[in-house]
Parts: C-alpha cells; sequence; structure tokens
C-alpha cells in the first residue's frame, strides 16, 4: 500500500497509523523501512538462512516518534529538498 508514495506521503501515512493505532491494530506489509521503523511496534517475519530451513522472527521496534512537522511544511521542505 505505501509503496507508490513519495517521502512527504510516507509521512502522513506514518502519522495517520501512529494516530489510528491507539484503538486499532494494523497489519502493514511493506519493504518501507521508514514505515517500519517510525509506525511499527513489533515486526515479525520469516527467513532461510540455509535453504529450506524457515525460521520465524519477531523484534519489538521502539524509537523516536514521527516528526510532528505540519504536513504543510513537510511537503514545503521536500520540495526545497529536491530543487536544491
Amino acid at each position: 500500500m505505501d509503496a507508490p508514495l513519495d517521502d512527504a506521503n510516507i509521512g502522513r501515512f506514518v502519522r495517520m497509523l501512529n494516530e489510528f493505532k491507539r484503538n486499532t491494530q494494523f497489519i502493514v506489509i511493506t519493504h518501507n523501512p521508514r514505515t517500519t521503523t517510525e509506525a511499527a511496534d513489533a515486526v515479525y517475519g520469516v527467513t532461510m538462512q540455509e535453504p529450506g530451513v524457515s525460521s520465524l522472527v519477531s523484534v519489538r521496534m521502539k524509537g523516536a516518534p514521527v516528526d510532528e512537522m505540519p504536513v504543510g511544511e513537510a511537503a514545503e521542505t521536500a520540495e526545497t529538498a529536491a530543487t536544491a
């Protein structure tokens, strides 16, 4: 779901997840490290270190919250960085 999003919209998506996760559980399937590190409380996965042997992995995430910059400022900052 977050694959086609640019950085400004990933920020909006992460802020939305953080706001709604107080009352709702989400399962998010993503390859975007920003979504994982900024919105996830836990990450679950499957790894295969040797062929044919799968292992389940779970990690509790703790870290700094997404910046509380207003959406308009985040977009302006992204545009300024892109043109610099």
